[in-house]
């Protein structure tokens, strides 16, 4: 019985003392502010699609073919074929599609990784003088994103502690040290060709008699970050 006592006891010392101390945050006084950061990077991954299909002709050239053509074109390029070019469709390395009475018109996607605009452009080229039509620029990334997140989400903190100085000064009042933060994870990646006519360039030139070298130019990656922090008032 006296264990009971103790044991209940304890209990209640325990949901007090968790009580006071929620009720102690409420109680204080306290500013809570919004701090944002962001920065702009040149995107440093870029991500090509790239379809092969079997032709159609009289002299039928087979994917594996023009594989092992793109595939010598890109390591003369110094393209690392082994890591960086890869088959998109992982279930199988081929889709088949009725194109007439029976007869299967195979085709192989892929995805190549290159690092700048200039490596994209020649890319093109290669792959327009291989007679490969079927490409486009899928995705870009940059490779410090998280450690470029990071160091918005301490410039946001600082931006919040500058806000909340500015508010409380002419009350007379002064910041003491933060009780609550909140990171509104929220990233703007506006990541995009910066000239869709660009692309559709790329595609549409292999009809004309002089092929240009398509200039490629990639907005930049917005990196932001925002934080809510509650400060105490003294």
């Amino acid at each position: 019985m006296r264990q009971f006592i103790l044991t209940t006891c304890t209990i209640l010392l325990v949901c007090g003392s968790i009580f006071s101390q929620t009720k102690n945050f409420i109680d204080q006084p306290y500013i809570e502010v919004t701090g944002s950061a962001d920065t702009l990077v040149t995107p440093n991954l870029i991500f090509i699609k790239i379809i092969i299909s079997e032709k159609q002709t009289r002299d039928k050239i087979s994917i594996e073919e023009q594989e092992n053509k793109m595939i010598a074109a890109f390591n003369a390029m110094g393209i690392n074929t082994q890591l960086d070019l890869t088959t998109s469709d992982m279930l199988s390395n081929y889709k088949n599609y009725l194109f007439r009475k029976n007869n299967i018109l195979k085709t192989k996607e892929y995805s190549l990784k290159v690092t700048t605009a200039e490596a994209t452009s020649n890319v093109f080229i290669q792959l327009e003088e291989l007679g490969i039509s079927s490409t486009s620029i899928d995705r870009v990334e940059h490779s410090d994103f998280e450690n470029l997140k990071n160091a918005c989400r301490t410039k946001a903190i600082e931006n919040s502690h500058k806000k909340a100085i500015s508010l409380t000064k002419p009350i007379a009042q002064t910041v003491g040290n933060a009780i609550h933060i909140t990171d509104n994870e929220s990233t703007s990646s506006g990541y995009q060709l910066a000239s869709r006519s660009n692309q559709i360039l790329m595609v549409s030139s292999f009809e004309s008699e002089k092929y240009k070298t398509p200039t490629i130019e990639f907005e930049k990656i917005k990196v932001s970050a925002s934080v809510s922090v509650k400060y105490i008032l003294k």
